[in-house]
Parts: structure tokens; sequence; C-alpha cells
């Protein structure tokens, strides 16, 4: 007697902003969304924060249709925020290509590369001086 396996779709997507990591993992579902074993709401403390995570799904309106599970890493609040939105809106992509202009149209697909600039020898930051005195 065989079981048969039951076809599960997970569509998975990484997104990098600052030091920070965030694997995601998509799966149909009622919509549930946990980061690092914590709910979204729990995590990112302000509604700004949560809304610029989900970003992805109010554009497309599709929220509800996918339970997402992350893990990040590194960083801090905001640079884990910004992966978290590239990580989701590529795993999107991945599950159905048709999308991807509706997100690069908004600014999504694209990684922010910003990240600090280091320190130089001889100033005070990277790029505050010390302070000059003529006499």
């Amino acid at each position: 007697m065989t079981t048969a396996k039951k076809d599960k779709k997970i569509f998975r997507g990484t997104g990098r902003r600052k030091n920070a990591i965030a694997c995601v993992i998509l799966k149909p579902g009622t919509g549930k969304r946990t980061i690092n074993g914590r709910d979204f709401t729990e995590y990112f403390h302000s509604d700004v924060q949560n809304m610029i995570a989900n970003l992805p799904f109010s554009i497309l309106g599709n929220g509800e249709e996918w339970d997402v599970v992350v893990t990040a890493r590194g960083g801090g609040i905001a640079g884990q925020m910004g992966a978290v939105r590239l990580g989701i809106a590529r795993a999107l992509v991945a599950n159905d290509a048709e999308v991807k202009p509706a997100l690069k149209h908004e600014g999504l697909m694209t990684r922010d590369s910003r990240v600090v600039e280091r320190k130089k020898f001889g100033q005070k930051k990277a790029r505050k001086h010390f302070q000059f005195s003529k006499r």
C-alpha cells in the first residue's frame, strides 16, 4: 500500500540590505507571517515597518493567500525590514513571473546597495574632519 504525497508548492527568496540577510519561504495558506519564530507585528514594533515589509503583498493584493516564514539575521531592524521586503518580492516572482513588471515599477526588485561609509584616518568620522585652528 502506497501513500500519495501532497504536492506542496514552496517558493524561496533571499533579500539583503546593509548587513542584514533574510531567507523567505512562501507557502500557500491563510496569511500567517512569522519572522524568527515571532509574528511580524511583534517583531516589527512600528506599523510603518510592518507595512514596508508587507509592501509586495499590498501592491499585488494577494497577501491573504500566502503564509510567510522568514529567517533574518545580521544588521538592525531597518536593514532586516528591507531585506524581508526584497525576499518576499523575489519569492513572489519565483511563483509567477508575470508579477515582476508590477513589482519592478514600484522599485521592489532592486537591492538597495547603500551601506555605511567607513571612517578614514586623520578624520573624526567618514567625512567629518577635526576642527581646524589657524592660530
